[in-house]
């Protein structure tokens, strides 16, 4: 899935592909959260809120994935980054065919998804978001910041994934 939004070269002899006029519901927005509890809900309720303002085509399922996604960043962000980062960045981009969901601290430490134990009762979240996101035909991923801080983000299509068929 390419979530960059840019139109693929032409070929040699071919005209180029002009860009297409953005959708209403098309954009970036970002905003900061103080790195504190109270955070994970104003967050996910502003993501909710801006899908709904900005008429996104999502349905009900891709809508709780992504407040899904959210509220495990915002929360891994707040637990595990408050020290080095009192503030977290929220980003949402929209478009034509996927939202991106992106958390961004200035912790330097690079989190792996843990393996599910069913004895612990933490720890999971970001096996959960890798999880959500793949099932909705998704990616996900982590990537240090100019800044020496992080941003781990997940991509969703709009478009809900072709069923799978199972193997005979």
């Amino acid at each position: 899935m390419d979530v960059s939004g840019s139109v693929p070269p032409a070929k040699e002899g071919e005209p180029a592909a002009a860009p297409a006029d953005p959708l209403a519901y098309e954009g970036v927005w970002r905003f900061t959260v103080p790195a504190v509890e109270e955070s994970v809900p104003q967050a996910r309720r502003a993501v909710r809120d801006l899908l709904g303002r900005q008429g996104v085509p999502a349905d009900r399922d891709l809508v709780y994935s992504l407040l899904l996604i959210v509220s495990e960043l915002v929360t891994n962000s707040v637990r595990h980054a408050a020290l080095l980062s009192p503030e977290v960045a929220v980003e949402v981009a929209i478009g034509r065919e996927w939202v991106r969901v992106a958390v961004e601290d200035n912790h330097p430490y690079r989190p792996k998804a843990l393996e599910a134990d069913f004895g612990q009762t933490g720890g999971r979240g970001l096996l959960l978001v890798r999880e959500v996101t793949r099932e909705s035909g998704g990616v996900c991923d982590v990537e240090h910041t100019s800044t020496g801080g992080k941003v781990i983000w997940a991509a969703l299509p709009l478009a809900a994934p072709a069923p799978r068929t199972p193997a005979v």
